[in-house]
């Protein structure tokens, strides 16, 4: 789950005098956020990918004042005067291939009260979480902040040579080329490749020529530093998909709404000479939702004045229209996307609440399953293994799929975050990740858990099916094929199975050390050694054995007849 760091004092700021921290923490317990740890001011908080706008200060504040009662409805997002404004972005049509999107908003400060330390770490902070989550690690959207006061508007979008950059990094002292920069800045050697082609990069440069950044790798310090006491702020995002661009925009407005900050669209003039006017970004977007659907997806008629003191609680604004209701949905809520998000947002509201008990009108006593109790006696043979039992979540990255040639995974159509884009095959895809986390713990290293996949089938209608494996790893010097074949072979001996093993070609494994095991002609089990590139690309010095069964295709084949 995503999670961030945040400041229970910034909080307690945006909230009505005399709420103690046991109030509302406990308010986020009908959330989908929680408090991960808490150690002094600072709060670990983690959220469901769907509300990152709740890992920042001014986005949890918002929460809580709807939960508390103290603020209802909408935030209001005050809009800075229509007047005639030089603010824009001009984009060069050189972009297009690249990163052919952008966008911006000016925030300006309410009187008296500037930028503070603690709005802008919050910002920065915010912006990073952004950029691994709605970003994709910058592939799909950056996020830039400038200090308008030291801008020239209009600015400027293209791809130069790099021979024409020249400026002082935003954590450099002395100017340099751009050259210089791509091939001696950390951040230039992650993600130069995402902003630069064929001796050219992208710049941001106001109507003086001073370059604000090369996205989406780093600001300059001159024009692209925010400081403390800035009145104003020109909030941009550039990316390769429009939609990301408008969401991971979208969200950083949370951190200056919260906080009363004014809002003013940057228009956008591209190079065929259309025109955005960049109003779109800030405006509410309007979700339908018919009483009906609301009925039966919570299982209840709701009065519409109920129904509108729940949307008003998550700082939503409904009206009556035909057949139910027309909700407004501010920029910094794109997890908002249907009528049955917003009714999830209606029963999140009123609360799940206890209802009066009703006995059962028969006698029968429930049990578990006879394939659950199976499973759990497999669990038990890897516990009385000393294999460690970890927690690994059914969705795994972009990376972990990477590593793994021929994984056959189910990608999301739209994920949040790429950390949750696919749905695992297999066991191995979540205990490589394991490995990875655990290169500062001495070897040798042995978990093993019971838990679902999902893989293809193209008979099912879901064209998916749910699956459980028993999978295995062992990390140390002597581990090898060996051992993954001796682990399947006792544990198919265990449940009196009888297996033919033979050679295979796995993903993930080296050739020629890895092999299936078949029951009656199907594949119950895989089982090899890691393959050596793999355990470099995630930092595990050892070798490492691995082996997995299929527990869903070994329940039907057992002779034995488990009950609890």
């Amino acid at each position: 789950m995503p999670r961030s760091t945040l400041s229970g004092r910034r909080v307690l700021e945006l909230l009505p005098d005399g709420v103690t921290d046991a109030t509302w923490e406990e308010l986020l317990f009908a959330s989908k956020a929680e408090v991960d740890r808490r150690v002094g001011d600072e709060l670990e908080i983690s959220v469901t990918p769907d509300r990152l706008d709740l890992l920042s200060e001014g986005g949890l504040a918002l929460y809580l004042q709807g939960a508390l009662g103290s603020a209802t409805g909408l935030p209001r997002a005050r809009r800075a005067r229509a007047v005639a404004s030089p603010w824009s972005f001009r984009v060069d049509s050189s972009v297009d291939p690249l990163r052919p999107y952008v966008a911006g908003v000016r925030v300006r400060a309410p009187p008296g009260r500037p930028l503070d330390e603690g709005t802008l770490a919050e910002a920065v902070r915010f912006q990073e979480i952004l950029h691994a989550t709605v970003g994709r690690d910058r592939r799909a959207m950056s996020l830039g902040i400038y200090p308008t006061r030291r801008i020239q508007p209009p600015v400027r979008y293209a791809l130069e040579p790099v021979d024409s950059i020249r400026f002082v990094p935003l954590r450099g002292t002395d100017p340099v080329t751009g050259a210089e920069f791509l091939a001696g800045d950390s951040m230039a050697q992650r993600y130069g490749a995402l902003g630069a082609a064929e001796g050219r990069c992208l710049t941001l440069r106001d109507a003086a020529g001073e370059i604000l950044s090369v996205p989406p790798i780093l600001n300059s310090r001159s024009a692209g530093e925010a400081r403390p006491k800035d009145r104003e702020l020109l909030l941009e995002a550039t990316g390769t998909r429009p939609r990301a661009v408008r969401e991971g925009l979208g969200l950083l407005l949370v951190v200056f709404v919260a906080r009363g900050w004014s809002l003013a669209p940057v228009p956008v003039e591209r190079a065929d000479g259309s025109l955005d006017d960049g109003s779109a970004i800030l405006e509410p977007v309007e979700i339908d939702l018919s009483a009906e659907g609301l009925e039966r997806i919570t299982g209840a008629p709701l009065a519409p004045p109920e129904v509108a003191a729940a949307f008003a609680r998550a700082r939503l604004t409904a009206r009556r229209a035909r057949g139910g209701y027309r909700v407004a949905i501010p920029p910094w809520r794109p997890d908002l996307l249907a009528a049955v998000d917003l009714a999830e947002e209606v029963v999140l509201a009123r609360g799940v609440r206890s209802e009066d008990g009703i006995v059962p009108a028969t006698p029968t006593r429930g049990r578990r399953r006879a394939q659950t109790v199976f499973r759990q006696r497999i669990a038990t043979l890897l516990l009385g293994l000393e294999f460690a039992q970890p927690h690994t979540p059914l969705l795994v990255s972009d990376a972990s799929v990477a590593r793994v040639d021929g994984s056959a995974t189910i990608r999301l159509r739209n994920p949040v975050s790429g950390e949750f884009a696919h749905l695992r095959d297999r066991l191995l895809l979540s205990h490589l990740d394991v490995l990875a986390h655990n290169t500062r713990r001495s070897y040798p290293q042995r978990f093993g858990e019971v838990a679902p996949v999902v893989v293809r089938q193209p008979n099912a209608e879901s064209g998916a099916e749910t699956r459980h494996h028993a999978g295995l790893m062992i990390a140390s010097e002597r581990a090898g094929f060996a051992d993954a074949a001796a682990l399947v072979e006792y544990l198919l001996g265990s449940l009196d199975v009888g297996s033919v093993r033979e050679p295979a070609e796995l993903p993930g494994t080296i050739p020629g050390r890895a092999a299936r095991a078949r029951v009656a002609g199907e594949v119950v089990a895989e089982m090899g050694e890691v393959h050596p590139r793999i355990l470099a690309q995630i930092g595990v010095p050892v070798p490492s054995a691995w082996a997995e069964l299929d527990l869903t295709a070994l329940w039907p084949l057992t002779a034995r007849r488990d009950t609890d």
